[in-house]
């Protein structure tokens, strides 16, 4: 059964902003399955949601599980960095809260034939709109040593970065590399013995850096915040879900740049139009034990959360 990371946190974040409007527009910008929305849906009844997703499966899914809410749904196929433009599109000139779930859910990692996970044999796709775009398999098996081992060191911040792709290039001159378990087995081997015997699965690195490049996640995050941020009303809550660091690091700097003044910090005095425009309601908290205790997934998260506090 999905279970949505850090629910009832998110709910206690975003109700402020919400119950400040008498028909408040909240932003689901990570749909997936449509978890948080049905419980903000539910909760106020007054609620417009606009949500957002960049896989068709989630969407279909989605929307069927959201069909009892009527008119009060508005879902666009669509990656979030292009926020502003479907907030636009239906109408909205301004929200009251907006929500990210970062990272792969739960529904694509349990789909085996997705290629997510390197726990099942998959063909190596991991896109999250595969309908578009590279897959998994085009950068292992056309990319340069010098371009694998780059995306393996900075987004899977995988110290045997060169290692293994050197196993990669060997090993597609025997063909193709198709497959998860192939992949999954190659990394292993490319890995020192000493290195395995700790953190986890030896292929999750790698696995995340093929994900975050053929999605181009992280760059997606970046140009999402910042429309988002611009788009809440005075009141407004922003709260984001984060399940690694390199996503999380993004999320604490754009939230830094927005809570702090822009006078200069040698000056006794606010000058006029230089205050922080934002506060921090959440600083990177985790999920609680009981959480964790009932969902494994949530182990991993940080919770950040800001508030508009001027125009």
């Amino acid at each position: 059964m999905h279970i949505s990371v850090a629910l009832d946190r998110c709910i206690e974040l975003l109700t402020p902003a919400i119950e400040k409007s008498t028909s408040p527009v909240f932003v689901d910008a990570t749909l997936g399955l449509g978890g948080h929305s049905v419980e903000m849906l539910n909760r106020f009844p007054n609620l417009t949601l606009v949500g957002i997703d960049r896989d068709k499966s989630a969407i279909e899914k989605a929307s069927a599980r959201l069909s009892q809410f009527g008119d009060r749904v508005r879902i666009a196929h669509s990656v979030f960095n292009h926020f502003d433009e479907v907030v636009k599109s239906f109408g909205y000139n301004q929200i009251d809260a907006a929500l990210f779930d970062l990272g792969v859910s739960s529904m694509q990692l349990d789909q085996a034939d997705r290629g997510f996970s390197y726990s099942q044999d998959a063909p190596l796709d991991m896109r999250m709109d595969q309908s578009q775009g590279i897959t998994a398999a085009d950068i292992v098996n056309t990319w340069s040593h010098g371009e694998i081992s780059r995306i393996l060191k900075v987004y899977g911040e995988e110290k045997f970065a060169p290692r293994i792709a050197d196993f990669i290039i060997r090993e597609r001159e025997n063909g193709p590399i198709k497959s998860t378990a192939v992949l999954a087995t190659l990394v292993k081997n490319a890995i020192p013995a000493a290195a395995r015997r700790t953190g986890g699965n030896p292929a999750k690195r790698t696995f995340q850096a093929l994900r975050i490049a053929v999605n181009n996640e992280l760059e997606v995050i970046e140009q999402a915040l910042p429309q988002a941020l611009e788009l809440l009303k005075v009141g407004g809550r922003l709260v984001v879900l984060s399940f690694q660091s390199l996503e999380d690091r993004i999320v604490k700097e754009a939230f830094a740049q927005v809570t702090q003044s822009t006078s200069p910090r040698e000056l006794p005095v606010e000058l006029p139009g230089h205050e922080a425009k934002f506060k921090l309601i959440a600083k990177g908290e985790p999920a609680s034990d009981a959480e964790i205790a009932l969902n494994n997934r949530a182990q991993s998260v940080r919770i950040r959360a800001v508030e508009r506090v001027a125009a």
